[in-house]
């Protein structure tokens, strides 16, 4: 068994683009379900708007690409106002069920043939990247004997872990500011907050659409990245890896999100080579036990057994405080 190849693939992973990705998404759901206790369920959808946002006005309406930044980042907002108006002034679990279907809705409206003109339908789109490409300074990749990367991933890595730096100094002064106070209590008591003349539904509203533009942040760089955007990227299960990025890290902490992703991440490469090289010909666990497709499955088996013993024996995650994640049956 080769542990540096499995220490390699797990720090690819780490500090690759899907930990980028996963980062800014969580760093999204820490404002919404972290500090104001709204359960948002949808995210990859607000993923989804920021990475269409810039594909379609691109490629779609022919606009210069800055353009297409600013509506990377407009999109979401406008998703989260959508979203809110009906909801936000309801039990929590109707922004649940509302986010999640939404997300979904979008997938398949992007994915749509009666839509293709204008999203791509399921080849989705492509084109929109060069303007990106052609800023890249560097002259060659990056190779540190254990981990990697071109000249292309080395740029992309270098505005990601910028985006995802410049975004935790943004959570950590706003959570600092009376702004940031407020949705702390909102979250534990908004009846309360709501009897002291503060506005809990335009407070909520805030946290939804910065939480979406966060995440929309993801999407843009995940669409940068692979200079195309597809409807099957933002699926469900971009929500939930999201979900479980933060719950290990620890909710309502700056750093908690940043760090779930890159454990997330190192886990799931570190399992799977781990596994791979364990399994099959040449092997320790016998073909009987587990064959080769099924040590490609195992690891989430693994991940998903760690997560649930997290929640048992420290369900505020590595770096949160157990009163952070109480949600609000209201």
């Amino acid at each position: 068994m080769d542990i540096l190849e499995i220490l390699r693939a797990g720090l690819q992973q780490a500090l690759g683009p899907q930990a980028i990705v996963f980062a800014l998404a969580a760093i999204g759901l820490n404002i919404h379900f972290g500090y104001t206790g709204l359960l948002n369920f949808g995210q990859a959808g607000f993923v989804a708007a920021g990475a269409y946002g810039l594909a379609v006005t691109v490629v779609t309406f022919e606009a210069p690409f800055i353009v297409g930044i600013v509506m990377a980042i407009v999109a979401p907002i406008v998703l989260a106002v959508i979203l809110g108006l009906p909801t936000l002034r309801l039990r929590a679990d109707y922004l649940a069920i509302v986010t999640i279907a939404s997300a979904e809705v979008l997938r398949f409206v992007f994915g749509s043939v009666e839509m293709k003109d204008t999203f791509g339908g399921s080849n989705g789109l492509t084109g929109f990247a060069k303007p990106f490409q052609d800023a890249n300074p560097y002259s060659s990749g990056l190779d540190l004997g254990v981990v990697a990367f071109g000249r292309n991933d080395l740029w992309s890595l270098t505005v990601g872990w910028i985006l995802v730096a410049l975004s935790c100094v943004l959570v950590w002064a706003l959570m600092r500011s009376p702004w940031g106070r407020v949705l702390r209590s909102i979250r534990e008591d908004e009846d309360a907050v709501r009897s002291l003349g503060k506005n809990v539904f335009a407070y909520k509203m805030q946290a939804l659409a910065l939480g979406g533009v966060i995440g929309g942040l993801g999407g843009l760089f995940l669409a940068l990245k692979q200079a195309s955007v597809v409807p099957t990227d933002y699926s469900t299960l971009m929500t939930f890896y999201a979900f479980a990025a933060l719950l290990l890290g620890g909710a309502a902490r700056v750093m908690g999100p940043v760090i779930g992703a890159i454990l997330f991440w190192f886990l799931i490469a570190a399992l799977g080579s781990f596994f791979s090289q364990s399994a099959g010909a040449g092997g320790w666990i016998p073909t009987v036990i587990m064959t080769d497709t099924q040590a490609s499955l195992i690891r989430y088996i693994m991940l998903g057994l760690a997560i649930m013993l997290l929640m048992i024996f420290r369900p505020q995650g590595i770096f949160g405080d157990r009163r952070e994640i109480a949600i609000d049956g209201r």
